[in-house]
């Protein structure tokens, strides 16, 4: 298969053009070059002081353990004086500097575990697509799918329809048994029995025939 995008290219070392793209690469380089410069300071204990200025003319700068202090041992060329009181203030904030190096290094490298982990779980979407089709917006399906999906929800919708019927005829059957004994509980006169609770033909409504009562059959 050919590739879509055409990979990681050399970038030419010239000035960009564009001046929305100059403002993001200064940004993401000047971050990387204050991180190595921490990097550095860190491992080699070195005194090191930059200065940056924006292309929007805004200053950005980074030193260890000051820039005034790098640049005031710069110009004079004398070593600085350090106290045992500084040496001990310097000694703690090399020992925190290298344990936020620490804490930076772990969460870089927690933050690539989880991309990785999207990029999986961004794969395992895509071939779980691919097999259930179904659940796809339907400007995607094609003509086949399409009529599948709707002999799908035909049947659905005839299974639907049943079990609706069914449950309203157990609610239909439920409701009359509950009127029944509402009405047997409350002393109401059923319709073939008497008052006293004896059965009495004579109040058999006449459909055109009877049981054998009176005149006979019709």
């Amino acid at each position: 298969m050919a590739r879509k995008s055409k990979g990681r290219q050399k970038v030419a070392m010239v000035k960009m053009p564009n001046e929305s793209n100059l403002q993001v690469t200064f940004s993401k380089r000047r971050s990387g070059l204050f991180k190595k410069a921490s990097e550095l300071c860190t491992l080699c204990g070195v005194e090191v002081a930059i200065i940056v200025f924006s292309p929007g003319k805004k200053v950005f700068s980074f030193g260890h353990p000051g820039v005034e202090t790098v640049v005031e041992r710069f110009i004079t060329r004398s070593p600085p004086q350090i106290s045992p009181t500084m040496q001990l203030i310097e000694a703690h904030r090399n020992a925190s500097v290298r344990e936020l190096n620490l804490q930076l290094t772990q969460v870089c490298n927690q933050l690539e575990m989880e991309k990785k982990k999207a990029e999986e779980i961004n794969q395992t979407r895509k071939a779980n697509k691919s097999q259930c089709w179904w659940e796809s917006p339907i400007e995607e399906l094609n003509m086949p799918q399409l009529q599948q999906l709707k002999l799908s929800l035909e049947q659905l919708k005839k299974i639907v329809a049943t079990q609706a019927d069914k449950l309203l005829i157990q609610n239909s059957q439920a409701h009359l048994h509950s009127q029944f004994y509402a009405s047997t509980s409350s002393g109401a006169v059923l319709p073939f029995e008497s008052k006293n609770g004896v059965f009495n033909p004579e109040i058999v409504p006449s459909h055109g025939h009877n049981l054998g009562y009176g005149r006979g059959f019709y």
